[in-house]
């Protein structure tokens, strides 16, 4: 199966979705460590970032303590106009 350009993910509606990952240490449960995340998802469901936080729940050792994320479309319509037109100035 072949992967989605960026340019074909922005246009069905993905953004790019930053999650910052706070989870105890495996040796040291009393100690935090911070863990960015950013993939390009589609809010609000979040369907990668839930993937991504279902995979760390089952495969690694750090137990989630928190998680914080923020999301930005990289195409919105304030950003995009038709233009019908052109003028060249010499």
């Amino acid at each position: 199966m072949q992967r989605a350009s960026e340019m074909e993910l922005m246009l069905q509606g993905y953004g790019m979705t930053t999650a910052q990952i706070l989870y105890r240490m495996p040796d040291h449960p009393g100690l935090l460590q911070t863990f960015i995340w950013q993939h390009y998802d589609l809010a609000p469901k979040f369907p990668e970032l839930f993937r991504f936080l279902d995979f760390w729940r089952e495969k690694l050792d750090g137990p989630l303590h928190s998680v914080c994320y923020t999301h930005k479309k990289l195409i919105s319509p304030n950003e995009w106009r038709n233009v019908s037109g052109e003028l060249m100035i010499h």
